[in-house]
């Protein structure tokens, strides 16, 4: 079937409160992140994606294939894309074990047609410890990474997650994690992920679909976004800054690793976890933990201070502006006092140091 690369969605679901309207191009490849608050139309489009809710008035195309299209009476049903489906409560079935659930996919795809066999699927979700024992002798983290596998084993074009760790508990959640990024870098899978967890959207989205009551608000790469003051993610607590980072160097003695980044060097601890040196790395920044000086200080603990320039001012809360910065290129937050702010004369175009700590960094 016909159509340009890339995931393009254009739909529309009326209900009594709101219409959810939108009309997306999307990459065809990486995270695409559905970010908003309950009830903005999120798991609704995931659904209209996967043809288990009819829409009005759609288009959807998958990197070429035609999915619906209302102008000429064509709709595949979800049984025919080739789509894996994660939801929030994983669907494993109560009387098979962890094998044979993984393995019930299989039975809708031919033999030609398997991308990912069950034996990558179960590698890469770090289960093969798990495959005799059924669902309700798990936790919520390996019924998740099983769940996953599930979907994976049907060798989908599309990997559909709703708000997959929601119902775990933090430690559970920080389980998981690492096991989707590693589906993100090894897998040339396009996947869509539901959440409003804005700690999820910044470890693992490349582009971010912004929504509120059924409008987009703002769809982009997710190290675009994260930092325009004109946009929720930006403001709070949680908000920080993705830094796009080269490794360099290490400290052993130390257990500090040295990445470049367009602003300069960041150093930070690799707690004995050296990656080797010209991997890209990903870093999260958050806005709590820059702070600002006018001169670059001596004699301190902070190791990273890099020269910047402030873009833009923003109230944030009561007594706190959000400050955004362009560090040779990479935009960085920083949250301070309006008093901080008064103290520096913080305006546009004031070139300033940021200064972080090493400690205060993720990846």
């Amino acid at each position: 079937m016909n159509g340009s690369a890339g995931i393009h969605v254009r739909l529309k679901v009326a209900y009594a409160d709101f219409t959810l309207d939108v009309d997306l191009a999307l990459p065809g490849r990486g995270i695409t992140a559905l970010f908003g608050p309950s009830g903005c139309g999120k798991t609704t489009l995931l659904r209209a994606v996967a043809g288990l809710q009819r829409a009005a008035q759609a288009r959807i195309t998958i990197n070429g294939e035609l999915w619906q299209d209302d102008a000429t009476g064509f709709f595949l049903p979800t049984h025919r894309r080739a789509l894996g489906y994660v939801f929030q409560d994983t669907a494993l079935f109560a009387h098979l074990d962890v094998r044979r659930n993984i393995e019930f996919g299989l039975s809708r795809v031919p033999a030609a047609q398997r991308r990912v066999s069950v034996e990558r699927a179960v590698d890469m979700l770090g289960i093969g410890h798990l495959m005799d024992r059924r669902p309700a002798t798990l936790s919520g983290g390996e019924r998740q990474r099983a769940g996953i596998a599930q979907a994976l084993a049907t060798s989908p074009r599309l990997l559909l997650l709703d708000e997959p760790l929601a119902a775990l508990d933090a430690q559970r959640k920080a389980e998981v994690l690492p096991y989707l990024e590693r589906l993100h870098d090894e897998l040339d899978l396009p996947m869509l992920y539901v959440s409003h967890a804005p700690d999820e959207v910044a470890r693992l989205a490349d582009h971010l679909v912004l929504l509120d009551a059924g409008c987009v608000v703002a769809s982009g790469a997710a190290q675009d976004l994260m930092t325009r003051l004109d946009l929720p993610l930006a403001h709070g607590d949680t908000a920080g800054a993705l830094m796009a980072a080269t490794v360099v160097g290490h400290d052993t003695g130390y257990q500090m690793s040295t990445l470049d980044f367009p602003g300069g060097q960041i150093h930070f601890p690799n707690q004995g976890h050296e990656r080797a040196v010209g991997s890209a790395v990903r870093l999260r920044l958050q806005a709590r933990d820059v702070s600002l000086t006018l001169a670059r200080q001596e004699g301190t603990s902070i190791l990273n201070i890099f020269p910047a320039k402030v873009v833009g001012l923003s109230d944030d809360s009561p007594g706190q502006m959000m400050v955004a910065l362009d560090a040779g290129g990479a935009r960085l937050l920083a949250r301070i006092t309006r008093k901080s702010a008064d103290a520096l004369g913080l305006a546009p175009g004031l070139a300033v140091y940021a200064q972080v700590k090493g400690v205060a960094i993720l990846d």
